[in-house]
């Protein structure tokens, strides 16, 4: 009788085919930028056609972050108990309709309960992405794989600058979010394509379905008669999903995940909130707004990129520490006159930190917590962290208003990756499940196959 780590041959797996397929499938879920992008695009015309002001607008928008931070918490935590297809499908049906229903009323307040709707669905895809992403790809290429996966949102988002302006001229605000209904047409195709996570088919004894997932994922993998799928303790989760992330030694890393997210979602909110204006209050001509547009994504996608290749190379842990120390410098001398040439170094060089930062430290996550509670781990992390979305335009927005210097302005967006630098240098990485926890004896940790 043979035991089979299931985790080992997706370790040990050579990129291949199936690969490719799950990656474009995770980045066509998460062009969801599109659905939280589109909001503020058409911002303007809804509060013409709704006669809402400024603060009711605002209301308006922010309720999708509200539902993106329960989302997180509990898709994320469903999903470890109803399975991983099943919960992106979930989320995909409620950002896909929900985000299109904004679009048929005229109501600001029912407005806002769809955008919070559309939210949970945005919120709750991204743990599941990263948790399918982390557990297939190849242990080599991983945080490479992630860092890929993210590109779709950033597509998303810019489908929703380069199509927005246009079919609000033409067709009216109301079209833009029709047009994000579509991705609910590519549930019949997920449910088909995508593989469910290898853990929870061990567990719902559909050890069929497994090895044709085993098969596809590494093709020289023979299931022989009599074989029987083992897992690490660490993956046999019983009890509730939530209290697992501070069992095992988890805990302190626990906390230091949250702080670390909220700390960084906290400076990607305040820069795209309020960076504009900051840099005109510091009084830099930046010259062309496209030109620093394309800086801002061209850092986003070397931020993004080159994080996830360099964490695939060296410790992931200590090029997260680097990348968040970079953040801190680089916002912090934003505040202090400087060539344009280096302006828009700078400026690139924050937006690389900030958005790569966000980036692999999902990445990290899905690495640090065991398949059985990794989107419950993400999920937890991610809501958290959405709190931090929330406050930060308001807490910048504040300080704007306080009249401050550029210097106090910009430290004050520093600080947080200040903090976050220590949080990720306190996770306790022995403790991850990508530090290879040894198996226990068959006999306690095996399903036999039917």
């Amino acid at each position: 009788m043979r035991h089979i780590d299931i985790h080992k041959i997706a370790d040990a797996a050579a990129f291949n085919g199936f690969h490719a397929r799950l990656l474009l499938w995770c980045a066509i879920i998460i062009c969801d930028g599109y659905d939280l992008a589109v909001a503020g695009i058409a911002l303007p015309s809804i509060m013409q056609d709704m006669g809402v002001t400024a603060q009711d607008a605002g209301f308006m928008v922010s309720s999708a972050l509200f539902g993106m931070m329960f989302g997180a918490i509990f898709l994320g935590t469903l999903a470890d108990r109803i399975g991983r297809r099943w919960a992106i499908v979930i989320c995909l049906a409620l950002f896909s309709v929900f985000t299109a229903a904004a679009g048929l009323t005229k109501d600001p307040y029912v407005f806002s309960v769809m955008r919070f709707l559309a939210g949970l669905g945005i919120g709750g895809v991204m743990p599941n992405v990263v948790a399918q992403m982390t557990e297939y790809s190849p242990r080599k290429i991983r945080a490479t794989m992630v860092t890929l996966m993210f590109s779709g949102y950033a597509v998303g988002g810019m489908l929703a600058a380069v199509l927005g302006k246009g079919l609000i001229e033409q067709y009216g605000w109301q079209s833009v979010f029709l047009a994000a209904g579509l991705p609910v047409l590519l549930i019949p195709f997920v449910l088909k394509s995508m593989p469910e996570s290898m853990p929870f088919l061990v567990k719902q004894g559909r050890f069929e379905e497994l090895k044709a997932v085993l098969l596809r994922l590494a093709p020289d993998f023979r299931a022989q008669p009599g074989d029987s799928f083992a897992l690490p303790v660490v993956d046999r989760a019983s009890g509730a999903p939530v209290g697992k992330l501070f069992q095992d030694g988890r805990a302190f890393s626990t906390l230091m995940f949250w702080v670390a997210f909220f700390m960084c979602l906290f400076m990607v909110y305040a820069l795209s909130s309020w960076l504009t204006k900051l840099m005109a209050g510091a009084g830099y001509s930046l010259g062309s707004a496209l030109t620093f547009v394309l800086v801002l994504n061209f850092g986003a996608v070397i931020g993004a990129v080159g994080g996830g290749w360099l964490a695939d190379r060296f410790h992931i842990k200590y090029v997260l520490v680097a990348m968040y120390a970079l953040e801190a410098v680089s916002i912090t001398l934003l505040g202090y006159p400087v060539p344009t040439p280096v302006l828009f170094l700078l400026v690139g060089l924050a937006e690389a930190s900030t958005i790569g930062t966000q980036i692999v430290t999902y990445a990290y996550a899905g690495q640090f917590y065991p398949s059985a509670i990794r989107s419950t781990g993400i999920g937890w992390a991610s809501g958290v962290g959405r709190s931090g979305a929330i406050l930060a335009p308001i807490v910048i927005g504040t300080l704007v208003g306080m009249a401050l210097p550029p210097q106090q302005n910009f430290l004050a967006i520093a600080i947080p990756a200040v903090v976050a630098t220590v949080a990720v240098s306190l996770i306790r990485h022995e403790r991850s499940a990508a530090a290879s926890a040894p198996l226990a004896s068959p006999a306690s940790q095996t399903s036999k196959a039917a």
